[in-house]
C-alpha cells in the first residue's frame, strides 16, 4: 500500500476491485482545506477512464507486475501472435486488448508485455516504429521540409501525415505514442 501521494502516470493500481493504470494525477493543497490528489486513471478491462478525488491519507494498493520481452510474430485478423525470447513459448493476444498498439505491430518488432497473476493485461510498444509508405500521392522534385503535409499509409494500414517528399515504398519512423512522422529510416 502507497499513499495517495505517491501516485504517479503509468503505475498500475488496485482501485474498488479494478486493475487501473494511471493517466495522470495533480497534488492540491486549496487554501485553509486539506490536501487532496486529484487522479485521473483508464480500466485495464474495459479502457474506460475516470477521475477520481483521494484525500491525502488515503493508502492506493500498488500492484506488481511480471513483465517479459516477446517478439510479434503475425496476425490472423482478430488474434495477434507473440514469442518469448526467452523460452520460444507462443501466445496470442486480441485485437481489443492491444486496442491501438495494432497499428504499429511489424513482424519482429520487440515489445514488453505486462502480466498480472499470470494474465497478460498490457503490451508496452517502443518509443518509435520503423515502417514502409505502401501507398502515396507521388513525391514533389525540389520539395524541402516545410509545415506542407501529405497522407500517406504504412504496411500495417496506419495513414500518417508525412512530408511531400517521401514517396512510395520509403522506411518512415513514426512514433507509437501519436502517430506522426519523425524522420525517414
Amino acid at each position: 500500500m502507497i499513499a495517495a501521494t505517491q501516485l504517479r502516470p503509468g503505475m498500475v493500481v488496485k482501485f474498488n476491485n479494478e486493475l487501473h493504470t494511471v493517466f495522470s494525477m495533480v497534488h492540491r493543497t486549496p487554501g485553509n482545506l486539506r490536501g487532496f490528489v486529484q487522479a485521473k486513471m483508464r480500466n485495464i478491462r474495459s479502457g474506460s477512464m475516470i477521475e477520481h478525488r483521494f484525500s491525502s491519507e488515503d493508502k492506493v494498493e500498488r500492484i506488481s507486475l511480471d513483465e517479459q520481452e516477446m517478439e510479434y510474430m503475425y496476425d490472423d485478423g482478430d488474434s495477434y501472435y507473440f514469442m518469448n525470447t526467452e523460452n520460444f513459448e507462443q501466445m496470442h493476444l486480441s485485437k481489443e486488448m492491444l486496442g491501438d498498439g495494432v497499428w504499429y505491430l511489424i513482424p519482429q518488432l520487440k515489445v514488453n508485455v505486462e502480466f498480472y497473476e499470470g494474465k497478460a493485461i498490457s503490451v508496452e510498444l517502443p518509443p518509435s516504429v520503423e515502417m514502409t509508405i505502401k501507398e502515396t500521392e507521388p513525391s514533389l522534385k525540389g520539395a524541402t521540409v516545410s509545415n506542407v503535409t501529405k497522407p500517406a499509409t504504412t504496411d500495417t494500414g496506419l495513414v500518417v501525415q508525412v512530408p511531400p517528399f517521401i514517396g512510395t515504398g520509403e522506411r518512415i519512423r513514426v512514433s507509437t505514442t501519436d502517430g506522426s512522422y519523425l524522420e525517414r529510416a
